[in-house]
């Protein structure tokens, strides 16, 4: 795997995921609609929880779309790795709702390995990764994430050191 690939693939990670959290921070409560709609299961627990909206899910679909021609992809590439990033990240909420954990709740490896390994999946020949590779790129993102959040939490970008 070239260095230049793996930027590549980490960056676009890192926009498909932080585009949601950006733009909470600019735009507030602006198009903050939740996805579920306030919708509960059977076990009582909301579907998705609130801090899943429509913004959230638009920016991480349209941002890695708008950004990819200038990381030396299509387009279509970038905006096929931000659907599968937010069906990542929204099958992680599913899944944390669903066991018990809070909304905006820490659990490990859930947090990040959905919403990253599904894309770099879904675009790893587009990417031209091999499965190792896609791995590594998820790896770097997972070590990213953990510490680079408490400073982000400092910075004020994320509400939680997590």
């Amino acid at each position: 795997m070239s260095l230049e690939t793996a930027l590549q693939a980490v960056l676009l990670l890192a926009l498909a995921n932080g585009a949601p959290v950006l733009g909470k921070r600019l735009l507030g409560q602006a198009g903050a609609w939740p996805i579920d709609g306030g919708r509960s299961l059977k076990d009582g627990r909301r579907v998705l929880g609130k801090s899943k909206t429509w913004r959230g899910l638009l920016l991480g679909c349209l941002v890695p779309a708008v950004a990819a021609p200038w990381l030396g992809l299509t387009w279509r590439v970038g905006a096929l790795f931000g659907v599968a990033a937010m069906a990542g990240d929204l099958l992680s909420s599913f899944i944390k709702r669903r066991v018990g954990v809070a909304a905006s709740g820490r659990a490990p490896a859930l947090d990040q390995l959905p919403e990253s390994l599904l894309p770099l999946l879904v675009c790893r020949d587009a990417l031209g990764l091999s499965f190792v590779e896609v791995l590594l790129c998820a790896a770097i993102f997972w070590g990213g994430n953990v510490g680079l959040s408490p400073l982000l939490h400092r910075l004020g970008v994320r509400d939680r050191p997590y």
